[in-house]
């Protein structure tokens, strides 16, 4: 049997009282949401952008708080691409869950939320991702001691944030915004063979012509 992943003390301290916050973080989306639905905005869109807000924070600032405390040991630099991936074939589980899993994880909860609080893509989250990255290897390297600036670890926040945002493409704003417009100006529904069939009245007037022509 395979003896359980250690955690140490403050990772395991994070998470207990980022699970313990849950009910006070959703009680901030519910009087966000509140807030929107009285000043007239629609429920549904109301409720996802108050989530949207509060999930991102509160997804992003465990992991960014445990990115951002320093270590044991010599700071280090790794600019060689995939290098730091290759190393970790031979490593313990418990290293591979921990980089793997933890440098996924640093801006999902960004890659996740933002696309459905604003009107971006997912090449704004990758360019933010990788921003947001590099600029988190730079604080770890000249702030703090024991932290390596690896390349593949911006890469491995970057794809989190991509992967993640792909997860909640049904929510985006933008596919919400193109829901929202209803058909052009002008046109008209035609039902033929079971289906709806949109035309401008320039295409209904042009076939009443032709029709009259015939």
């Amino acid at each position: 049997m395979i003896a359980p992943l250690a955690v140490n003390a403050l990772e395991a301290n994070t998470l207990a009282v980022s699970f313990a916050l849950l009910p006070l973080a959703f009680a901030a989306a519910w009087a966000l949401a509140a807030w929107r639905i009285r000043r007239g905005r629609p429920r549904r869109d109301a409720w996802l952008d108050s989530l949207a807000e509060v999930g991102a924070v509160a997804g992003s600032v465990p992991l960014l708080f445990l990115g951002l405390t320093s270590r044991e040991g010599a700071n280090a630099v790794q600019l060689v691409p995939f290098v730091d991936l290759a190393d970790l074939v031979g490593a313990s589980p418990r290293v591979i869950v921990e980089q793997l899993t933890g440098n996924l994880f640093v801006f999902a909860a960004a890659g996740f939320f933002l696309p459905v609080r604003f009107t971006i893509g997912l090449g704004a989250v990758a360019a933010g991702a990788v921003a947001a990255a590099a600029a988190l290897e730079v604080l770890q390297y000249t702030l703090l001691t024991g932290r390596v600036v690896s390349v593949d670890d911006a890469l491995m926040n970057a794809v989190g944030a991509v992967l993640a945002a792909l997860a909640s493409r049904p929510w985006w704003r933008r596919s919400r915004a193109r829901a929202a417009v209803g058909p052009e100006p002008g046109a008209t529904v035609l039902r033929s063979a079971g289906r709806d069939w949109r035309v401008t009245s320039f295409e209904v007037s042009r076939g009443t012509d032709r029709a009259a022509r015939c």
